[in-house]
């Protein structure tokens, strides 16, 4: 194998498939990439079992050929390259080796045989779908702050997608929560989803997705089967494995009928909420509102270090209201809301309080209160 390219392109390449690459592996081949020569064209694939990405990308290939060497150390090498550097790849007589050379630099690389490189199947993906990058970009930003950390309950580990009627309109829905929170985003159905089942995509992919999206303006094609789904964008195939569960009914958490409503300037009230909040126990990060007509009084009181309070004008002309939140929990739902108002649906102060954004209708958030 014999190829040369232009380290930009092979940096920004090595970036997408090296984070699937998890730094600590048992089995040596699972830390390696595999660099495929053929046609113009350099593949680079990587997997941890759970998730495959490869990326094709234009190279000049003076002789095909096929070699697998570290992801993380050839990332770092290409990295520290200077700007515009012509990258020479070649394996020769000793294919145990992979040679780097870009001006006068020069490595050479352990490498595994590339028959020992895991292939993941995806079979057959019955239900195909595609839509704008730039919107399964939306779906993800707005609901993966809300995805559970917790291993005992997997199936909120992820993002769960699927169809569902939203009125009088079919939806492609994605729904995450831990159980604190809660973020529910539509976008119009994509033709040819209407059939596909409902899947949980687990944290690291929807992680890794949101990287390959980045910037892009492209078309995103999607495969799902009721194991595996597969996206392709721009050159670069991702396929995972899916969570092996059944996502709660969250449509019972999604309360109805709160009719105390307070609308406030999103960004002066996250901004309130982040001050006061400086001084509350990590443990807790509680902060009180104290809602009345027109009125906010927001304060935090700790025993170690002292209080703070401060007052915003709203829209509320309800019965007064006193409720607690966790002020990380407050930041991250005011954090992806884009329109000027926020706008909030309380029942009582131990109910669950209803979040919207006043220019996206078709995003809504749940939050818990606490005892303060």
């Amino acid at each position: 194998m014999k190829i040369t390219i232009e380290r930009g392109a092979l940096l920004k390449s090595l970036n997408h498939v090296q984070s699937v690459v998890e730094r600590r592996n048992t089995i040596p081949i699972l830390s390696n990439v595999l660099i495929k020569a053929e046609d113009g064209q350099l593949s680079l694939t990587a997997t941890d079992l759970d998730i495959e990405v490869i990326e094709a990308i234009d190279a000049d290939v003076a002789q095909p050929g096929a070699t697998t060497a570290s992801a993380h150390t050839l990332y770092d090498i290409v990295r520290k390259l200077p700007d515009g550097a012509q990258v020479e790849l070649s394996t020769g007589a000793d294919q145990g080796r992979l040679q780097l050379t870009a001006g006068r630099s020069r490595f050479a690389l352990q490498s595994l045989p590339q028959e020992d490189f895991p292939a993941m199947a995806a079979g057959s993906l019955p239900h195909r779908f595609e839509l704008p990058a730039e919107a399964m970009r939306r779906l993800i930003d707005k609901t993966r702050f809300a995805i559970s950390t917790e291993e005992t309950r997997y199936y909120l580990n992820g993002i769960y997608f699927h169809a569902v009627e939203n009125g009088k309109q079919r939806v492609l829905r994605a729904v995450a929560t831990d159980g604190h929170r809660l973020a529910q985003v539509d976008h119009d159905l994509p033709e040819g989803a209407s059939g596909m089942p409902g899947v949980i995509v687990p944290r690291k992919t929807v992680l890794e997705l949101q990287k390959l999206l980045e910037g892009g303006t492209g078309t995103l094609s999607v495969g799902v089967s009721e194991t595996k789904i597969r996206f392709e964008f721009d050159g670069i195939v991702l396929t995972s494995k899916l969570i092996d569960g059944t996502f709660p009914d969250y449509g019972r958490v999604i309360p109805t009928s709160n009719d105390k409503v307070m609308e406030v300037d999103g960004k002066r009230f996250a901004e309130a909420v982040d001050r006061v909040s400086t001084i509350s126990t990590e443990k807790s990060r509680a902060v009180k509102l104290n809602i009345e007509d027109g009125r906010l009084v927001l304060s935090v009181t700790n025993p170690d270090s002292g209080s703070a309070t401060e007052e915003l004008s709203v829209s509320y002309t309800n019965t007064p209201l006193e409720i607690g939140f966790n002020a990380r929990y407050l930041l991250d739902i005011t954090g992806q809301l884009d329109g000027a108002e926020a706008s909030f649906a309380f029942a009582d102060s131990g109910s669950p309080t209803l979040v919207r954004d006043s220019e996206d209708s078709l995003a809504i958030y749940v939050l818990m209160p606490m005892r303060v």
